[in-house]
């Protein structure tokens, strides 16, 4: 199978690594060693060639404007009405804009809230679940729980009408309660779309000490430069098995209830690979089309591969468009596929899963083969538990119905 990198996405980085909370799992804060002694908000002439060679090299018809961190609100809202102003000013015309961006929330204020709703932003907002989940992880640069301001920001967003998102990280302090993460994004927040991702943070026998302490708890030389390499796993992490509990149980009540009035990220993309589709790069046969670009210009093959021998070149020395589109890019992507074990390529659910995302391959098979995901067992005992909900749904989308008929059907069978 061929990598494709026609169309990509592009996750910038307009304050780096720099945040305003200290979030024990957040090993992106390590980041900033990668760019010692500078500034890390990305300048005026950096924004507009970064804008001006997104447009151009964007097939189309819609091209995102994402930004992410660190704490992309850090760089001050200024900045980001220059960037609208830039969009504008270099799309083609047939080209149309979503502004996107995902931030802690904390810094969210009516100003920004309705900047956020005259420019039509999706903002996707983490939060890990009610007060006690959240703040075990999602801390202060003190050590203090965020939930409050978090919750704060949200309650702003909705306001004003802002389309936004939720973004959950399961850990091993919320993963032993799926229903109550769950019931509270959509009984409390009455959100509607939510996303949740898996906190797997690897290790080294040299790194695993100073990594349990917590990344938001160390500073400058204490906080070694975070790569993806070793195969142990933090005190944080999720364990396997218990993630595809997580979604499992919350499945469950989802597809009882909630079908086209909650939407899961995960339960969607699941349903597009039962319907043919690959519709993330995690679950695609190859990859390379989520791209990640530094405050610097300097653009990296991955948002999670964000690393010395993942850097691609720089925006100012090499146009976005032949970056992308280059020959170390097809590699990395084309490598997802080409390095599944044999264990994996014989799965009964390949199809849903290719071995998710290659920075989470760190374990052996059964029978001793390198590059099995760490997420193996919660994976297939995940895609085994939805098979049949999933033949259903895809049937009645095939018949040009809607998924949520299954609500109503008897025994869920069209």
């Amino acid at each position: 199978m061929q990598s494709n990198l026609s169309h990509y996405h592009l996750l910038a980085k307009p304050a780096g690594a720099a945040c305003n909370l200290g979030c024990q799992y957040c090993f992106f804060l390590s980041k900033e060693n990668l760019y010692h002694g500078e500034s890390h908000l990305m300048d005026e002439a950096t924004l507009e060639t970064y804008i001006a060679q997104l447009m151009e090299s964007s097939p189309g018809p819609q091209v995102d404007v994402a930004w992410q961190g660190g704490e992309p609100m850090l760089r001050g809202l200024d900045f980001y009405k220059r960037s609208v102003a830039l969009a504008e000013r270099y799309r083609k015309p047939h080209q149309q804009i979503l502004h996107t961006i995902q931030t802690n929330g904390t810094l969210i204020d009516d100003e920004w809230a309705r900047f956020f709703k005259q420019h039509n932003y999706l903002v996707g907002l983490s939060i890990d679940g009610p007060r006690a989940l959240h703040d075990t992880y999602r801390v202060t640069k003190k050590g203090a729980g965020s939930f409050d301001e978090v919750v704060r920001g949200w309650k702003l967003l909705r306001k004003h009408g802002v389309d936004v998102n939720i973004l959950c990280t399961v850990h091993a302090a919320n993963q032993d309660h799926p229903l109550e993460v769950y019931r509270f994004f959509r009984d409390e927040l009455k959100a509607e779309y939510i996303q949740v991702i898996p906190i797997i943070e690897r290790a080294t026998l040299d790194t695993i000490t100073v990594a349990n302490k917590g990344w938001g708890g160390l500073k400058g030389t204490d906080r070694p430069l975070y790569k993806q390499e070793g195969s142990l796993v933090t005190e944080r992490t999720v364990n396997a098995e218990k993630f595809g509990h997580f979604l499992n149980s919350i499945f469950d009540e989802w597809v009882k209830r909630d079908v086209g009035k909650v939407y899961v990220t995960t339960f969607d993309i699941a349903l597009g690979s039962w319907l043919g589709q690959h519709n993330a790069c995690i679950v695609s046969p190859t990859c390379g089309n989520a791209l990640a670009l530094e405050h610097n210009g300097d653009v990296y093959s991955c948002d999670h591969f964000v690393e010395p021998d993942h850097l691609l070149g720089n925006i100012k020395d090499t146009p976005l468009g032949r970056l992308v589109r280059s020959e170390k890019q097809s590699r990395f992507g084309q490598a997802k596929y080409d390095t599944l074990p044999k264990y994996c390529k014989e799965c009964p659910v390949l199809f849903a899963c290719y071995g998710e995302c290659p920075r989470n391959r760190f374990i052996k098979t059964p029978d001793g083969e390198d590059g099995l995901n760490y997420l193996c067992a919660g994976y297939k005992g995940f895609f085994t538990h939805i098979d049949s909900a999933m033949k259903t749904m895809a049937n009645l989308i095939k018949q040009g119905r809607y998924a949520d008929e299954i609500l109503t059907l008897p025994n869920g069978t069209p």
